[in-house]
């Protein structure tokens, strides 16, 4: 377990922790009604800074995105003192887009040189569940002994290819979103940077006791009906704490219809039907890589204050799954509480906190040690635009470039028709993770998907910005938009052969073997996987992209 030591959230509803919790607990909310707005031709309702406010944020010689993230961290790092040029601190950042048209690990390096921080940033880039991810990350990295202190920020600034692409999805409403409510319609688009600083345990301080990460492995788009992964992640999470003292289920509530419908089946099924829910959407919008990291520090204070914050917008439940939500606050003397979030690629996340320090941390302590496990490699795939190889032997082979993954897909695959559908990055993903998994067989039960690269989702956003620059066709198809999230490559192995287990995607500066093999191993060790596929997959156009994924599995030491 791993204490929190201090916070900061940046938003449109002030720049520090307490502006943004006494705002919120007062009632007022950031979403504002734009009609014509960067060119969209639909009115959509979102939380934005005001030009006041980005003004006062503006940092020179950095992006908007940056200058929130480093004015969110340098805010945070007023209140605890730390060597920043320690190699003992990690810095970990987690955004679903970042800075548009650039990788996101030029604006995580151009942070952490902003503040001093001296170690390689490591970039989460898992859809809505980023901001949970990260902090998973950061409590595995830590507890593995592999660092002291942890730098964790989300943040997500807006733009026209964001709600574009929401509104390609018909899942933007006009309107203020409605998290659980009859009426809900769709989500509110929002812009914020949060931080969380983790560090070793302290007492009378936030815990983060420990969480988990599943996946669907039923649609990339659509959350399962049945709420297969979010209840993995859950039960995982909270698998012997005493539920006597959870406070509230703070939610991921983003007021479209099959998001909360899937949320409320997972929390009756999971028994958590009587704890109170929170649902923060309905002030900040769906503040994407930021919401895990905002959403979990504004619980922590209403959690401080004895209060579970009511849901914006909410008059009358409109979910079949039975749970407890009211439309004002209400008093709770809960010490723990559960924070829960769902993303694009079927994946799940689930997080749970405690301040009490009487509540039972003993099953946390329990976890694995990085040293009682070796993870092994077992087989390996490399691709690149003129070979590929299993295990070292080529692959005989004709064409070069993207049609080098088509041939290998005909010859070897053949039967999964949605490949021609794939970006670029996808492609290579799938098609390296068929060949391993033709070799191998059973890989293990519910292998986890650890994927890593440098260069993000490029290629596609090229495409998808030149999509959105012809006002007549505005419009995208919703893949071409979703296929902009990289995480969609683990989506896509979890649901072609239904695991189950922990996805998630990480960008780094370069191909560090050392720091994936860190992620990978707490990972394995931490996470509960006994199997995973694993490597780099990284695509900066259809005829340049290196992939070398491998199996693992463990054994004890």
């Amino acid at each position: 377990m791993i204490s929190i030591l201090s916070t900061n959230i940046t938003s449109p509803l002030g720049f520090t922790t307490e502006q943004n919790y006494r705002t919120v607990r007062s009632g007022v909310f950031a979403l504002r009604r734009y009609e014509g707005l960067w060119g969209v031709p639909e009115p959509f309702t979102a939380s934005l800074f005001s030009e006041e406010q980005r003004a006062a944020l503006a940092t020179p010689g950095y992006t908007f995105f940056e200058a929130i993230a480093i004015h969110s961290v340098r805010e945070a790092l007023s209140r605890v003192a730390l060597d920043l040029a320690s190699p003992r601190v990690i810095f970990i950042l987690s955004t679903t887009k970042g800075n548009i048209g650039q990788s996101p690990t030029l604006a995580a390096q151009r942070i952490a040189e902003a503040v001093g921080i001296t170690t390689k940033p490591i970039v989460v880039c898992n859809a809505c569940v980023s901001g949970l991810s990260a902090q998973l990350l950061a409590d595995r990295l830590l507890s593995a002994g592999l660092y002291d202190y942890a730098i964790v920020i989300g943040a997500e600034e807006q733009s026209a290819f964001i709600v574009s692409g929401f509104q390609s999805l018909k899942a933007v409403s006009d309107n203020p979103c409605r998290p659980f409510d009859i009426e809900r319609i769709g989500l509110n688009p929002g812009e914020a940077a949060a931080t969380i600083i983790f560090g070793p345990p302290a007492s009378s301080s936030w815990t983060f006791v420990g969480g988990a990460a599943q996946n669907d492995a039923y649609h990339n788009i659509s959350p399962s009906p049945r709420a297969d992964g979010c209840i993995l992640a859950i039960l995982a999470a909270i698998h012997d704490w005493d539920m006597s003292l959870l406070a509230t289920v703070c939610v991921h509530g983003t007021a479209t219809l099959y998001n909360d419908q899937m949320e409320s089946i997972a929390i009756q099924r999971t028994g958590l039907s009587d704890i109170p829910l929170s649902a923060l959407k309905g002030y900040y919008g769906h503040t994407m890589g930021a919401a895990g990291v905002l959403e979990t520090i504004l619980t922590m204070c209403a959690t401080d204050e004895g209060i579970v914050l009511s849901p914006k917008g909410f008059t009358e439940l409109g979910v079949s799954g039975k749970v407890r939500i009211s439309s004002g606050s209400c008093p709770n003397r809960g010490t723990s509480f559960l924070k829960l979030l769902s993303g694009f690629g079927g994946c799940n996340v689930a997080g749970l906190y405690a301040k009490d320090s009487r509540a039972p941390f003993g099953r946390s302590d329990c976890r694995p040690s990085i040293a009682n496990c070796q993870v092994i490699k077992t087989h390996t795939v490399s691709i690149t635009p003129q070979w590929a190889t299993i295990d070292g032997q080529k692959l005989p082979v004709m064409e070069t470039g993207k049609e080098l993954l088509t041939e290998i897909y005909r010859k070897q695959i053949g039967n999964y028709p949605k490949f021609y559908k794939m970006d670029i990055l996808t492609r290579l993903a799938f098609v390296a993770s068929e060949l391993l998994i033709k070799v191998v067989g059973e890989i293990g039960e519910e292998p986890a998907i650890i994927l890593f690269n440098h260069s993000s989702s490029l290629a596609q956003d090229r495409k998808f910005l030149k999509n959105i620059s012809n006002a007549d066709n505005f419009f995208p198809s919703p893949s071409v938009f979703v296929y902009t999230l990289p995480n969609i490559t683990t989506g896509e192995i979890a649901i072609r052969h239904h695991y189950q287990g922990e996805t998630s995607f990480y960008i780094l500066p370069e191909k560090d073997e050392i720091l994936m093999q860190q992620i990978l191993e707490a990972t394995l060790n931490q996470g509960g996987a006994c199997a995973a596929i694993s490597g780099w997959v990284d695509a900066e156009t259809d005829t340049s992209f290196e992939c070398e994924l491998s199996t693992y599995v463990t054994s004890k030491l």
